[in-house]
């Protein structure tokens, strides 16, 4: 217990430390601990430790966790991964935010099943800046200067927007595992700028969130603006 509260400590004064060097508010940052593998005893003495999010990447996990944990009221479910159509209702009736809408067909069903539930969910859109086969999300690899990539993604943000039942929070990208600090500076960095221009286009959206940074980045991604960071290794240890 004592071992989890310390790395916990740990991460939230270096989060407070980025944020006073660059200016920004600590308190607007939301750490979510990654707790995907882990048990439940795992997220309870991390919970102790005073984490409040948590994030998960699949949609049984999250389901099975969320029904062991139903007596903790505060504590908020984030979904991270993909997600595949078959077992979105899995996250419309647990998760309190979505950090991964790369597509609008899985959009249009959570929000049918949201209103079905009575529910609202808080949604991230999930970009591709870095341009990577491997990564999920709209491609955004070269949209400073891809017309066709900058409509189509504001034309899928704005039929997203407008579903029942879904909040559209901001815009979500991971950065390459392998690369220099540079690299992924500019990842986190062209998300903000992708963001202020969207939002400078879709004025009445108000989707400023950037959920952006993990155990190995999370610090460039604070100082580039992050308000979401996911943190899983640097609290629970290596997989």
């Amino acid at each position: 217990m004592e071992n989890k509260k310390k790395l916990i400590t740990q991460v939230l004064d270096r989060i407070e430390q980025v944020s006073r060097d660059a200016s920004k508010y600590s308190d607007n940052i939301t750490l979510i601990a990654v707790s995907k593998t882990k048990p439940v005893e795992d997220i309870i003495e991390a919970y102790k430790a005073g984490i409040r999010n948590f994030g998960e990447n699949r949609a049984d996990e999250l389901a099975e966790k969320a029904n062991k944990l139903k007596h903790l009221k505060d504590l908020k479910w984030h979904f991270i991964g993909h997600l595949q159509t078959r077992k979105s209702k899995l996250v419309a009736e647990n998760a309190h935010s979505f950090h991964a809408v790369d597509r609008l067909k899985i959009a249009r069903r959570l929000s049918n099943q949201l209103q079905e539930l009575k529910r609202t969910l808080p949604v991230f859109i999930e970009i591709n800046i870095s341009g990577e086969k491997s990564k999920g999300g709209f491609n955004c690899e070269d949209w400073e200067n891809n017309q066709d990539q900058r409509d189509q993604l504001l034309e899928a943000i704005k039929i997203i927007s407008d579903l029942p039942a879904l909040s559209v929070r901001g815009l979500m990208t991971m950065a390459p595992y392998q690369a220099d600090t540079y690299f992924i500076r500019s990842v986190f960095k062209r998300l903000r700028e992708l963001s202020e221009w969207i939002n400078e286009k879709l004025p009445e959206l108000r989707a400023h969130d950037l959920s952006m940074g993990m155990s190995g980045d999370f610090e460039i991604a604070v100082e580039e603006g992050a308000t979401h960071v996911r943190i899983g290794s640097a609290i629970f240890g290596k997989r």
